[in-house]
Formats: structure tokens, C-alpha cells, sequence
């Protein structure tokens, strides 16, 4: 019989029930560990990364907006200019605000004149600054009281005080400035001074052009100014061609870079020249040696025939007192040709000396014009008068003077018999000097269309001083309202330092308290479910 070799497992135990399923803690395998940490620590980064930069983000934001607060609201700010013209004194109260990040200019806040200029207190500097204070009363007026204290005040004179010597200026300028350090106003010593001629033709220029809407655009596109005042006249246009650095200037509106000529005429303008001319007409130089000044007579072309002559009334520059007596002796013939030749011989003396490729007025440079221009002040007075268009010829100018300086006087007062006498007599001169100095000076012709008469475009009046407040106005704005990433690297370094390292602390405070938080997890292995899953464990 064949023994089997099959052997038969016998457990020697009592049967009993299975265990139940047990979970067994494993760690998972090594290729999903070195996952799941990459994956967490990615995610953690990140998550980091963006709070410390939203963080850092919120505090400089806070920052900056708390530090330049002041500047970026929409309260109206004020400023006041005072014009120490060679005629008069003019105060302008001029407000700004901010607007969707761009100022916003207003011209409507008023302005008022006093008679006579700085310049007329030369033998007495104390009465400039007393003839100040009935302007500063106009501008307190027009200004909240509770601003006061912030809105600055400048002082600016022209032509009448650039004629005086400069002991002179000083003594009048400190008498102005003592008045004004106790306005109430903002004031500094420095903004009472006398401006070049330079400056007040490029801020003409500047009010020219932002009332035309061409300020900040095409260079070309431009208007150029010829402004004439009572001391001197301003030539400022864009030029593309070569300019003597004493005559070029440069200014920047928005990204736009303008190369400018500018230059100030000193004693071209209308009554410094009128009376340079009437003082020619009694010249030494111009009578025959042999013949008596106290037997001649003299005649003056530029008034109206039947005009007399009273020169106790009339000021005179200093020097001129010799001469002055035998203007009482000045015969009116009232001829317009005559008169603009003798103006034009004015307006070339000198020329001989110029050292420059070419010079229009006197030895003074002056590049080919170019662009459309406009004239102003007593320009446009003179134009106005003749009942002449914003857009009239030079040579209906002519036409108009001729006939004026030809008609007697006695009929010239009851035809305009609401105006002053002196201003009235002063026409005939005006209208042969315009013609002078634009046509037989600067070359303008005599139907020349680029040339407009105005001292207002729409609501905005072309005064200097309005382009200057645009300008420092602008200045300031940019200043005050850089971007803000500007504003932080450029403010105060400590207290910026400051923030940066508490912005830094409260980013690695928040990372530990989520890290504290977070809590621990562990991987097992179902054996049930066939499948690792992750467990919280609590802290102990």
C-alpha cells in the first residue's frame, strides 16, 4: 500500500474569532513624502511671499497718503502776486486746486490797481510799502481769513524799477517788504524782488499760450507775444534756430520742452520812449551851433496840432532837467510820417554796434520770427482806440494814426471828450511808434496775417503775472504730488526706516501665529479601505 505523503496541518488550538482589523500606522513612501512636502512648503512660500507684500504694500500706501494728505485734497488754495508795474501797482488774487491729480487754475478772484508805480517813490522808499496797504486789504477780502496764513504773497516789479539804480531798489524793496512780513499773509524776504525783462516776456508767454490751449503741445503750434508796457517792451517766441545763451530760455510744461527767446527792451516801452524822443527833438546834437535854444522852436511831430505843452505837469527821468525847459517851447504839428521816422530813428540808434548776425532793435539780437504772435497791452490800448479788429493790418493802423494826428486839437477833445488829455495827446504817438516797432524794427509786414491784437483770450486776461502763478503754481504741484513710488524712496529716511522694519515684524509675527496654529499631520494606511489617508494629530 503506498503511503501518502501528504501531511495534514493540524492546529493545536482551539478555534476562536479573527481579530478585528487593525490600522496600521505607516509612514507613506518615500516618493509621496518628499510630494507632500514640496507641495506644502510651496504653498506655504507663496502664501507668505503675498501677505508680506500686501503687508508692506498697505503700510507705505498708509504712509504716503498720511504724509502728503494736505496735497492731494480738493481744498482751493490761494496765492497772491503783486505787479510793481512802471504806471501803477496791481494786486492778484489767484486760486488752485486739485483735480483728478491736475490743478486746476481760477483768475476770477479779482484785481486792483494803485497809482503811482514803485519806481515814482524814489525820493521817498518809505512811501512804497505804505502804498501797499491798501492792496493788501483788496486781498484780504478775497481770501478766507482762516488760509491766510498759508497763502503766499510775492512781490514782482518790472521795468520802472529796473531803471532805478539798485541802491534805490533795495531801499524801496525793504520798505515793501516790511509791510508785507506783517500781512498776515505767507511772505519771505526773497519773493520781493525785481524780475529781468527775460522773465516777465517768458511768463506772458506762458499765459498766451495756456489761454490758446497750446501750452504743453506742439512747439510750433505756439503763439509768440510782443508785449509793450511804459518802461519796456517784451519779444518772447519758440525759435528753432541758434540763440545766444543771454537770450534763450527753457521751460518744460507737461513732457514738453520749449526752447524760447526772450528778451525785455528796457526803455522801448511807450512812455519811456516818448519821452527819449521829445528829449532827442531838443538835443544839442540835433540844433545848428549857431542858433540860440532860447530862439528856436521845436517841433514835436507826435501831438496833435493846437496842443500846448505844459511841462511843469510833466516828470522827466533824471538828467533831463536841462533839457526839460525848452519842451515848454515844443511847437505841435501833428504829422504822422514824421513822427514814425523819428521813431524809427530811436529804434536804430545803436545799431551800428550789433555783434550778432542780425539786430532789429538797437545792438540787440533777435531771431527770425516765427509762428503767429499776438500784442499786447498798449498794442492792443492802441488798436483798441482806433476801434481797429483783433485781426487788423498794420497798415489800417497807419490810415488811422494819419488821420488822427491830423486833426486839430480842440476837435479831438470834443470827439473824445471822456477821455484824460495827457492819455488822449499820447494816440499819435502810440499809432506811429506801433508801426515803428513792429513793421520798421522787426520786420512785421504791413498786411501781415500772423499778428492779432488781444489782452484777453476768452475769460483769461494775458497778464504776466497770471503765467507766472501757472508756473510756480505747476512747480509746486509736482512737487508736492510726485508718483508714489517717488514719494516714498525720496521722504523723510528715518521715519520711513521706521515703518519698513515694523511692516517686517508684523509679517514674521502673522507666519509664526500660522505656524502655530497649523496643526500636525500624520499619514496611515487603511487596511480596510486599501489606501493611505491623512490624520490630524493633536498637540500634547
Amino acid at each position: 500500500m503506498r503511503r501518502s505523503h501528504v501531511r495534514t496541518w493540524v492546529d493545536s488550538k482551539p478555534n476562536r474569532k479573527m481579530d478585528p482589523i487593525k490600522l496600521h500606522i505607516r509612514p507613506p513612501p518615500r516618493s509621496s513624502n518628499l510630494f507632500f512636502k514640496a507641495k506644502s512648503f510651496k504653498s506655504s512660500f507663496l502664501s507668505i511671499f503675498l501677505a508680506s507684500f500686501f503687508t508692506l504694500i498697505a503700510v507705505l500706501s498708509c504712509y504716503f497718503f498720511l504724509k502728503n494728505g494736505d496735497s492731494l485734497d480738493y481744498r482751493t488754495r490761494y496765492s497772491i502776486i503783486i505787479d510793481g508795474g512802471s504806471t501803477g501797482t496791481r494786486i492778484h488774487v489767484f486760486a488752485c486746486r486739485n483735480k483728478g491729480g491736475t490743478p486746476v487754475f481760477d483768475f476770477g478772484d479779482g484785481a486792483m490797481k494803485v497809482n503811482p508805480g514803485l519806481s515814482a517813490h524814489a525820493e521817498d522808499p518809505g512811501g512804497a510799502g505804505e502804498s501797499l496797504e491798501e492792496l493788501l486789504e483788496f486781498g484780504k477780502r478775497r481770501v478766507p481769513r482762516k488760509l491766510w496764513g498759508e497763502t503766499e504773497i510775492r512781490l514782482m516789479a518790472t521795468a520802472g524799477m529796473r531803471l532805478l539804480d539798485s541802491e534805490i531798489q533795495d531801499m524801496i524793496l525793504e520798505s515793501c517788504r516790511e509791510v508785507l512780513r506783517n500781512s498776515g499773509f505767507k511772505f519771505r524776504d526773497d519773493w520781493a524782488s525785481v524780475i529781468t525783462g527775460s522773465d516777465e516776456g517768458l511768463y506772458a508767454w506762458i499765459i498766451a499760450n495756456y489761454a490758446s490751449g497750446t501750452l504743453g503741445g506742439d512747439p510750433r503750434e505756439t503763439t509768440g507775444i510782443f508785449e509793450l508796457g511804459g518802461a519796456s517792451a517784451q519779444v518772447t517766441f519758440f525759435s528753432n534756430e541758434p540763440v545766444p545763451a543771454e537770450f534763450s530760455r527753457t521751460v518744460k510744461f507737461g513732457n514738453t520742452t520749449y526752447s524760447i527767446y526772450s528778451h525785455s527792451f528796457l526803455h522801448f516801452g511807450q512812455n519811456a520812449a516818448l519821452e527819449a524822443l521829445r528829449e532827442s527833438l531838443v538835443s544839442v546834437d540835433n540844433q545848428p551851433a549857431s542858433e540860440s535854444h532860447e530862439k528856436r522852436r521845436f517841433v514835436d511831430p507826435c501831438t496833435p496840432r493846437g496842443y500846448s505843452h505844459d511841462m511843469e505837469s510833466r516828470g522827466h527821468s533824471p538828467g533831463s532837467m536841462e533839457k526839460s525847459k525848452f519842451l515848454s517851447r515844443l511847437h505841435s504839428s501833428g504829422n504822422f510820417s514824421e513822427c514814425r521816422s523819428a521813431a524809427s530813428m530811436l529804434i536804430q540808434k545803436g545799431k551800428e554796434k550789433c555783434s550778432y548776425q542780425q539786430c532789429n532793435i538797437g545792438s540787440t539780437f533777435t531771431p527770425k520770427l516765427q509762428g503767429k504772435f499776438l500784442a499786447t497791452e498798449n498794442f492792443f490800448y492802441t488798436s483798441k482806440f482806433f476801434g481797429l479788429g483783433p485781426r487788423a493790418y498794420l497798415s489800417d493802423l497807419i490810415l488811422a494814426g494819419e488821420h488822427f494826428c491830423g486833426e486839430d486839437w480842440s476837435t479831438l477833445k470834443k470827439k473824445h471828450h471822456s477821455y484824460d488829455s495827457d492819455d488822449l495827446m499820447r494816440y499819435c504817438f502810440s499809432s506811429a511808434y506801433v508801426v515803428a516797432l513792429l513793421h520798421d524794427g522787426l520786420g512785421i509786414a504791413l498786411e501781415d496775417e500772423r499778428i492779432g491784437y488781444a489782452n484777453q483770450i476768452g475769460n483769461i486776461p494775458l497778464d504776466w503775472a497770471l503765467g507766472a502763478f501757472i508756473l510756480q503754481s505747476t512747480a509746486a504741484f509736482e512737487a508736492q504730488n510726485p508718483d508714489w513710488i517717488t514719494a516714498i524712496i525720496s521722504d523723510d529716511p528715518p521715519t520711513l526706516i521706521s515703518l519698513i522694519a515694523i511692516a517686517i515684524l508684523l509679517m514674521f509675527s502673522a507666519w509664526f501665529i500660522s505656524k502655530w496654529k497649523k496643526p500636525e499631520l500624520k499619514t496611515v494606511y487603511d487596511l480596510e479601505k486599501g489606501r493611505y489617508i491623512v490624520t490630524h494629530v493633536g498637540r500634547s
